[in-house]
Order: C-alpha cells, then sequence, then structure tokens
C-alpha cells in the first residue's frame, strides 16, 4: 500500500473529491481558492473553475453538469464552466457560516452541511434538498437533518442504504444513524467512533496527537474511511466502529477520501496547506496535492443528484 501523487498543483484546501465513472476524471473543489478543479490522472491535463464565493462541496448530476454548495446556498450548472443556476438560498449569516462537506444520497437528493467559522458555537447544520420531482413541476423539497455541530463533515452511506454517517470535526466525533432512503428518515442516533481530543499546546511535529475527523468515503464491505485533519493518517473503521487500519499519508492534513478507477480499486485523497506553519510545509512539501493508492476491496460508485 504506496501513496502516489497524481495531482502535483498543490489547492489550499482540497476536498469534495469524486470519480466522474463516464468522464473518467477526478473532481474536488479547493475551498479558500474559490474553485472546482477537475484532473485526468492518466495524462496529467488538470482544469479549473472560479466561483463567486467559496464552493463547499460538489456532486455529479444525473442530467450533466454539477450540484454545488457555495457560501449562501445550492446551484446547479448543466455544463463545465456553465451558469451558475440558484436551487435553494439559505439565511444563515454568510459572514460567519459557509457551506462545507456534503454529496449526493443513493436515491439523488443532495446533502450539505455548514460549518460555523469563529469555531465557538456549535452551529453547523446538515441539509438535504431533493429535486427529483423538477421535471414533473414540483418544486424542490428542503429538509434539515442534523445540528448542533461546529464543523460539518464525514457525510457517507452504508452500502445497503440502511446507514448515514455525519462528523463534528472540532468535536472530534463521528455519529451513524438508521436511515430510511425512501422516506429520508434519520433515527436512532448513536457515536460511532469518539477520537481523542487534541492536547493543550500541540503543535506539528510533537507527538500525543491523532488528528480529527474531515472527510470520508464507504468502501463495498461498508467500511468507513475517515481522514485525519492534523493527523497524518487515514483510519479504516469496520461498520462495527472497530478500527481495521491505521494509514499513514505524507502529508500532515489529509482532508477526504473517494474511491475511483474503472474498478473502484483506487483510493483518492485530498489534502490542505492553507494555514498551515512553514516548518510544516518545507518538511512536507507535497502538503495539498491529490494522492492516490490501490486497494484491495473496491469503494462505492459516487452517487448522481438527480433533477
Amino acid at each position: 500500500m504506496t501513496w502516489q501523487t497524481v495531482v502535483t498543483e498543490p489547492s489550499q484546501l482540497g476536498e469534495s473529491p469524486f470519480w466522474h465513472p463516464q468522464e473518467e476524471l477526478l473532481y474536488w473543489v479547493d475551498i479558500p481558492a474559490r474553485q472546482i478543479l477537475r484532473a485526468n490522472v492518466f495524462t496529467g491535463t488538470l482544469e479549473r473553475w472560479t466561483m463567486p464565493t467559496e464552493p463547499g462541496c460538489i456532486a455529479p448530476a444525473r442530467s450533466g453538469g454539477l450540484v454545488i454548495a457555495l457560501r449562501d446556498g445550492m446551484y446547479r450548472a448543466t455544463t463545465w464552466g456553465g451558469e451558475l443556476k440558484l436551487l435553494q438560498h439559505f439565511d444563515h449569516d454568510t459572514a460567519t457560516t459557509r457551506f462545507n462537506d456534503g454529496k449526493a444520497d443513493p436515491l439523488g437528493r443532495f446533502w450539505a452541511g455548514t460549518m460555523y467559522e469563529p469555531r465557538d458555537r456549535a452551529e453547523a447544520e446538515l441539509f438535504s434538498l431533493d429535486c427529483r420531482n423538477a421535471q414533473a413541476g414540483g418544486p424542490p423539497v428542503l429538509e434539515r437533518k442534523a445540528g448542533g455541530a461546529v464543523i460539518a463533515n464525514g457525510l457517507a452511506w452504508s452500502p445497503d442504504a440502511s446507514t448515514v454517517y455525519w462528523s463534528d470535526t472540532t468535536r472530534h466525533v463521528i455519529y451513524a444513524w438508521d436511515w430510511d432512503a425512501a422516506s429520508n428518515a434519520m433515527t436512532r442516533r448513536r457515536v460511532f467512533r469518539q477520537l481523542p481530543g487534541k492536547p493543550d499546546g500541540w503543535k506539528t511535529g510533537l507527538p500525543g496527537y491523532g488528528g480529527r475527523p474531515d472527510g470520508a468515503a464507504v468502501d463495498s464491505q461498508g467500511n468507513y474511511y475517515s481522514a485525519m485533519f492534523e493527523g497524518r493518517r487515514l483510519l479504516k473503521f469496520a461498520p462495527t466502529g472497530e478500527l481495521l487500519a491505521d494509514i499513514p499519508v505524507p502529508v500532515q492534513c489529509p482532508t477526504m477520501p473517494c474511491f475511483g478507477g474503472a474498478d473502484l480499486q483506487t483510493l483518492y485523497l485530498t489534502t490542505a496547506c492553507h494555514g498551515r506553519p512553514a516548518a510544516e510545509l518545507a518538511a512536507m512539501p507535497l502538503s495539498g496535492c491529490v494522492f492516490s493508492m490501490r486497494v484491495e476491496v473496491p469503494g462505492l460508485p459516487v452517487n448522481f443528484f438527480v433533477d
């Protein structure tokens, strides 16, 4: 299990990667740079698309293009570089709150969570937007699914679509709920995994801290992969919450994994360099790059947004 660097141009804060199976391209966002990126990992071609505000997350759309969560709401673009059409505006204070981690669910709804940037209050929420009746002229259905977090992250579903995962990065906790896909009901919230907090005074290069749960992905056996920001590792948990693997990564701040390639046995990983100490970046010059690793168990394909 060896990491390869597949995109050498660093992102400030790479997030929300997905593999597009028809296009055979890897997509992700660079949040502070306000860009959506896509790369042909075979030829090395990299494209960037600048957004008007920070893109927290993206998902491919079944009818083409992307659905995008920007700072103030969810938008739709039918083509790469095309016009952004507002799907749902949100009334949160955009001076302190923006969208963060999200993706489409197995039935085609778009989910996105927010983060409260001062990080001193648990005001982050998780929403789902259902646009599946749009062609029949019906309105979008917006639901608030969870709240009480500081930074929404770690969204993923089990292979049988019976469990949804969501994490609060600041509190170092990953939650799980029973989920009914048809009704979109979440029940029986529980702590899937509580990770140790950050010790007072900890700095890069010191022992004693394993990072906090950032973005996540699930494989075909239901194992949950969590990128541990500042922990320089990727953790693999069984559906029971048991730790199966602690995978070192080449940089301090991994942000989110996804599975790709024709066989879904390539694990991609975005990372960050934004705001990191100069000594850390000097020691880890690949910070912000995208990495890949071949794995034995295939992942789940990306879910497409349906409108």
